[in-house]
């Protein structure tokens, strides 16, 4: 098999400017209620990139769980290297890749730590298996074997058993406070549709880029 044989054409359609709403969050809403709509894998996955002091650029994939004009909105462990990263330089991009809707949203931002209101509300409506798995994994640390895991999980799946799980203190949220978003709609021939929308004051340009 060669890699360079593999390719396929895009067919689903094009996207033209008359087609765009004028908010890219209402855009966005719009294509996300598709991608669920038709089934995709874990519509609301999306690609986090962040770099370290050094210049290295890292990713990975995390769920939306929000979304509004003030941004978009994830959860993690605040002691992670992507929260380490973010303290060092808020600025990030995030990406949404809707493969068999021949489609692509990115999206560039600062991100900003969510309020402790904010967080609770989250956490409490988690599964209970959720809240203790935040609390047993201290995320992007080295560790010995899943066993050391698994254990921690056990022991305090035990001890709270009967009660409540409290918010703990190096879990949190961001909000991703967009400055631009870019929607990719794949086309026939690869004359892909791209249309970037920037902000600029309290509005936006929209504008059409070459695929």
């Amino acid at each position: 098999m060669k890699l360079t044989d593999i390719r396929r054409e895009y067919s689903q359609g094009g996207l033209r400017r008359k087609d765009l709403k004028q908010n890219p969050i209402e855009q966005f809403n719009l294509w996300l209620e598709q991608a669920v709509d038709a089934g995709l894998t874990d519509p609301t996955a999306m690609t986090v990139a962040t770099v370290d002091a050094t210049g290295q650029p890292f990713q990975r994939i995390v769920l939306l769980k929000s979304v509004d004009d003030a941004g978009f909105v994830f959860y993690t462990n605040l002691g992670s290297r992507k929260a380490q990263q973010i303290a060092e330089n808020s600025k990030v991009s995030i990406h949404f890749p809707w493969h068999p809707l021949e489609r692509q949203v990115h999206i560039t931002g600062v991100a900003e730590k969510l309020s402790a209101a904010e967080n609770i509300k989250y956490f409490s409506s988690r599964p209970k298996s959720s809240q203790l798995a935040a609390i047993a994994s201290k995320q992007s640390s080295r560790i010995s074997a899943r066993g050391v895991l698994e254990g921690k999980f056990l022991e305090l799946k035990k001890k709270f058993e009967k009660g409540e799980i409290p918010v703990p203190s190096f879990w949190g949220g961001y909000r991703i406070k967009p400055e631009s978003i870019e929607f990719w709609q794949g086309g026939e021939n690869r004359l892909h549709d791209r249309f970037l929308f920037s902000k600029e004051a309290e509005s936006w340009v929209i504008d059409r880029l070459a695929p």
